[in-house]
């Protein structure tokens, strides 16, 4: 008997997935991987693009039949989900299946600040969550000669919760390179009270720390209501001015999907028998209530989950499916240096993240790590 396994999304997710797949399943078995495109980029490169330390091209991935070998690339664009039949409606058609794992990341929604489309069309605000966007925020802040840059994180959750605090760290390490960091004013902008609040309040205060040594403003539990020309407006009336904004624009689950998928904690099996979520697509609470951060790591972590748990629902033998909760991160000072959280995300009742000191040896491992994951997939 045949089986039809799809996978959602050429993220580092659904790649990472449908080659545990191939490995684990029959030759008998297909596995299907769905995306728009198949080009896509490191979320990891996407920092340093905005520093000058990568070119848009050198951080592209371009998955080939050759990098997946066994591996049906469907290019096509994701409509609809219907999650209870397993099957997926396509621009080129209806897919039917066995077995089917969700990773179709997630969307960035600029229009749901009022004013904030409007800011980025101007050119008067940026951002670093696409390829496009980082290369030309950097041409923004290389221009930048005085006033105040204003680094916003407009809505929770987002994708990669220290990615809001490197870009306001490297951007001022780049402003230190053009010479002008004296004459412009750093603040980051968060509706949490803290950084990184998932890793808990040692975590963020040693974040507000390295922000605050880099002579950087860190104001927590500030919601925005709106952007206009120049100024920021949050809830309660607090209005502050800036001269160039860099945002996380707010994110929103893939229209195909409807909302978040929510997972079980060990497996990410979702309600519907047969499917699964990983990556920035799935929702996965944490003992103390909050959600697993939207990271690379973790749905890299959970691709031998699922492959496991998809060949046992496929009448194969597989080990038991089980998430260990383990992670981490590195926080991008700039000057190449890097400090590390890692910790146990699923311990209770709250994660356990230790974060270690900067390091220009973090710095190289991080290097390293993108560069193991360009030559897989650009094979």
């Amino acid at each position: 008997m045949t089986n039809t396994v799809v996978v959602l999304g050429a993220g580092a997710g659904g790649l990472t997935v449908a080659e545990a797949l191939r490995e684990r399943l029959p030759d008998a078995d297909r596995v299907l991987l769905v995306d728009r495109s198949f080009d896509g980029v490191l979320g990891l490169s996407l920092l340093w693009v905005m520093r000058g330390w990568r070119t848009p091209e050198k951080v592209r991935v371009r998955p080939t039949p050759e990098s997946l070998p066994g591996v049906e690339m469907i290019r096509a664009t994701v409509e609809r989900v219907d999650l209870d039949t397993r099957r997926v409606h396509t621009d080129s058609g209806v897919l039917d299946c066995d077995a089917l794992v969700v990773a179709l990341g997630a969307e960035l929604d600029a229009g749901a600040v009022p004013g904030l489309t409007e800011a980025l069309d101007s050119g008067r605000a940026g951002e670093f969550y696409t390829l496009g966007g980082a290369a030309a925020m950097r041409e923004k802040l290389t221009a930048l000669r005085r006033g105040r840059l204003a680094v916003l994180v407009a809505r929770v959750p987002f994708k990669c919760p220290a990615a809001p605090f490197e870009g306001a760290l490297l951007a001022a390490d780049l402003l230190t390179e053009t010479g002008v960091r004296d004459q412009v004013t750093v603040d980051v902008f968060t509706p949490d009270p803290l950084p990184m609040p998932v890793a808990g309040p040692a975590v963020g205060r040693a974040l507000v720390g390295m922000l605050t040594q880099s002579g950087i403003g860190f104001h927590g539990q500030h919601t925005i209501e709106s952007v206009s020309d120049g100024e920021l407006v949050f809830a309660g009336g607090v209005r502050e001015r800036y001269d160039l904004l860099a945002v996380v624009p707010p994110h929103r689950p893939p229209a195909a999907l409807g909302g978040w998928l929510p997972v079980a904690p060990r497996t990410f099996a979702t309600a519907t028998a047969g499917v699964w979520a990983i990556g920035d697509a799935s929702a996965l609470i944490l003992p103390n209530g909050k959600p697993l951060p939207k990271a690379a790591v973790f749905a890299e972590g959970a691709a031998d989950v699922v492959a496991n748990g998809v060949a046992r629902h496929l009448g194969h033998e597989a080990p038991d499916p089980w998430f260990d909760g383990r992670g981490a991160c590195y926080i991008e000072l700039g000057d190449r240096i890097s400090a590390k959280g890692e910790g146990d995300f699923l311990r209770e009742p709250a994660p356990e993240v230790t974060l270690f000191d900067p390091s220009p040896l973090f710095h190289e491992e991080k290097a390293d790590q993108e560069g193991n994951w360009l030559k897989r997939w650009n094979a």
